[in-house]
């Protein structure tokens, strides 16, 4: 019997046992995530960040958490450990080095945010700061996953569209764009990639129903990848996270990518937050201008307050909420 012959029924043990750990897990941490008080992230190791919804006319969720560095722990490890991704913890803890970590000490664990201006519904991925924000329908919820998009010259894409088909261990056909850059460096793909471990759309796939509908939302076969720009345009997320999405949506459910670097928040106490994250490179190399958006601009003019700290924010691009004016004590 052929050597690789031998290997497939370890792989196939290896398979099932995987899925049952995940949905044992899944089945004693979920019930805890979806009670959690608002505003509250689950704890590590988690799925996603699980969040109450705030009010509409409010739209921060979530708190910064603190991390004490372990021996031998890279920010690779911590990201995974709390489910954010790799560049948001570096760029909410700039300069350390992040694959040698000074043990003891204490990272900010980037799980506050501001909500993404869009209707609150579906899936909302923002580009700018690789994550996915999953609205369960008739639930007062968001989940956060961190996500990997199009690497520079594969950009994704914005969009509004839907979900168009949900795929359990989908096969993979190049296209002929893969397959010729693929041609360049020496490797031949083949014409379909069967499912199992060798297939890099992982165990789970949703199409998109945006153009010839070559864009999916699925999972990976790799160890890395997350949280940043490494795909040829999908969006690749943890196995883990897909497959717990993958459970919740629907066909015909709406997607909505964006790509929003800057993120204010008016808050009803009249605080005003601010969040900016580094603006994506284009396939030309340039990257968006940041400015202070026109409508808070207008605000702080107002309100009389100057635009320094706003200004501040935005060159510092750490991906946190950052309160730029206090709330308003009324008498």
């Amino acid at each position: 019997m052929p050597y690789c012959a031998n290997l497939m029924p370890l792989l196939a043990m290896k398979t099932q046992l995987r899925k049952i750990a995940l949905l044992t897990v899944r089945k004693t941490l979920l019930p805890l995530v979806t009670t959690l008080l608002a505003g509250t992230m689950t704890s590590p190791w988690v799925f996603a960040a699980t969040f109450e919804l705030p009010p509409t006319e409010s739209r921060i969720v979530g708190r910064i958490q603190q991390h004490e560095v372990a021996a031998g722990e890279t920010l690779a490890i911590i990201a995974k450990q709390y489910d954010i991704g790799f560049l948001s913890l570096m760029a909410a803890n700039k300069g350390i080095d992040p694959f040698l970590p000074a043990e003891g000490y204490v990272l900010s664990i980037p799980s506050r945010l501001i909500l993404p201006d869009t209707p609150r519904k579906g899936i909302v991925i923002n580009l700018a700061e690789l994550r996915l924000y999953y609205f369960e329908p008739e639930k007062n919820q968001v989940h956060v996953f961190p996500v990997g998009i199009g690497r520079v010259g594969r950009d994704t894409p914005e969009m509004i569209t839907k979900i168009s088909q949900k795929r359990p261990n989908p096969t993979w056909t190049p296209p002929n764009s893969i397959r010729k850059e693929y041609l360049e460096k020496g490797v031949e793909l083949p014409r379909v990639v069967p499912a199992g471990p060798e297939n890099p759309l992982g165990e789970y796939a949703l199409r998109l129903a945006y153009g010839a509908g070559d864009y999916l939302i699925h999972g990976t076969n790799k160890d890395f990848g997350i949280g940043l720009r490494v795909s040829s345009g999908c969006i690749r997320m943890e196995p883990k996270d897909i497959e717990w999405l993958f459970e919740q949506v629907s066909r015909g459910e709406q997607v909505t990518i964006i790509d929003e670097p800057i993120k204010v928040s008016l808050e009803p106490d009249r605080s005003v937050f601010v969040e900016a994250h580094e603006p994506l490179t284009r396939s030309d190399g340039s990257k968006k201008l940041l400015q202070i958006p026109v409508e808070l601009k207008w605000w702080l003019e107002d309100a009389d307050l100057p635009n320094s700290k706003a200004k501040a924010v935005i060159f510092a691009q750490n991906g946190v909420p950052v309160e730029i004016a206090p709330p308003v004590i009324e008498f």
